[in-house]
């Protein structure tokens, strides 16, 4: 399936993902994270700052100035460049990103709700060929069409003890719906064409932990480590599949509750250096197993069997910086914008004959204050490629997100003399 060839760019359809590595599963997982994290690299699990909302981890939510109250909004593109010989396609996505609004509740604790993306599925894999059978004649086309996706409403609160130890929970609730659709048409009239296709309406509920521990190494300076896990539970919705070849139509309704398909469990672990405002170092590194997720064999996962595909375990390695020169600058505007950078290597949650589909990539980021407080506007590139050793088809792509940083202060009752 990845060998067929791209022959134009795709323009049929909304699509929030185009790839098609998305033919699996629940298609390309989402990179976390906001337009903060995702400029340094996607970082974010050992981070602490009081100036941007860090939906990575729910530890890191009561990091703030108190009475504070502050939200995100996010937009994402992609421009994706595939290659498979001397042939060439381009696609361009683009999507809202993320939703997530933060507020104190009480003494070192805080809460924070908002709606991101987890998943996305986009592709278009066509090939014509001369028939090879002694039963038809003429050209005959085959087609491979999908899209959708999968979104994750959350909400975590976290609390701090002894100033330096915090901890957090978070509860998502996943829900999306994925369409596959694959079609054969023959030139000789005598051949009957055929579609059959699954449309998926899944929906999952998993909770997330973390905590993240400050040790000070200094005058303004600490180290910071965090971990996070988030719990494998089972898919619940419908799968609907259809069939069609002349007369005949098949139409069939399978509950998901009790099919043995599950979300992989995913364990993060990350290391900061911190000092003050200006200065941010941090690695991460997760695993999420998606071994026995069940979509092998599962019809629409599986995408009715396509060879080599199955579930694995990924993984990935982030490294990102952040430098502000001097927030409090009355003269120079540039020494009050934040500035980032990082790297990543991801590795798929299955395998294709065997082998990962890796993507390597580098980031760049700023932040531009706005008005007062820690008001922004932040802004994220991520250039990278992606793809098997072995393959033809290769993705390059570049991403840009664009996050609003919104920061205010509740409860304020100024006096007057």
């Amino acid at each position: 399936m990845l060998s067929c060839v791209f022959a134009k760019a795709q323009t049929e359809g909304t699509y929030s993902g185009f790839s098609p590595y998305s033919v699996y599963g629940v298609g390309n997982l989402h990179t976390p994270g906001t337009a903060w994290n995702r400029g340094m690299g996607g970082v974010g699990i050992a981070a602490r700052n009081n100036r941007f909302v860090n939906i990575m981890n729910p530890a890191s939510v009561t990091a703030r100035d108190t009475l504070s109250f502050m939200a995100d909004f996010g937009l994402n593109g992609r421009i994706s460049l595939f290659s498979e010989g001397d042939k060439r396609a381009l696609n361009t996505t683009f999507n809202i990103d993320d939703f997530t609004i933060s507020f104190p509740m009480w003494n070192h604790t805080a809460f924070m709700v908002g709606i991101t993306p987890l998943s996305d599925v986009g592709y278009k894999i066509a090939y014509s060929e001369l028939s090879k059978d002694n039963l038809t004649t003429g050209r005959q086309s085959f087609s491979s069409v999908g899209n959708g996706g999968v979104y994750q409403i959350f909400a975590a609160a976290g609390g701090t003890l002894w100033n330096r130890l915090s901890l957090g929970a978070q509860v998502n609730y996943s829900f999306g719906n994925i369409n596959k659709k694959a079609a054969m048409s023959y030139e000789d009239e005598a051949a009957r064409s055929w579609t059959t296709g699954d449309s998926l309406q899944v929906n999952n509920v998993t909770a997330k932990v973390g905590l993240q521990y400050e040790q000070p190494i200094g005058r303004g300076s600490s180290f910071i480590l965090g971990a996070t896990y988030k719990i494998s539970t089972g898919f619940s919705g419908y799968h609907i599949h259809y069939e069609q070849m002349g007369v005949y139509r098949n139409h069939q309704v399978d509950n998901l509750s009790n099919s043995g398909l599950r979300m992989g469990d995913e364990l993060g672990v990350g290391i900061s250096y911190r000092k003050g405002d200006n200065l941010l170092i941090e690695f991460d590194y997760t695993r999420a197993d998606w071994s026995r997720s069940g979509f092998d064999s599962a019809a629409g996962f599986s995408n009715n069997g396509v060879v080599g595909f199955a579930s694995s375990v990924g993984q990935s390695f982030r490294l990102g910086a952040e430098l502000t020169p001097n927030r409090n600058d009355i003269r120079y505007f540039l020494k009050r914008c934040t500035y980032r950078a990082g790297a990543y290597y991801d590795s798929s949650y299955y395998t294709v004959d065997g082998a990962h589909v890796d993507a390597v990539g580098i980031t760049l980021g700023m932040t531009i204050p706005v008005f007062r407080w820690y008001n922004g506007l932040s802004i994220g590139l991520d250039f990278g490629r992606r793809g098997l050793q072995t393959s033809q088809v290769k993705e390059t792509y570049f991403g840009f997100n664009v996050g609003m940083n919104i920061f205010d202060i509740w409860f304020k009752k100024p006096h007057y003399e």
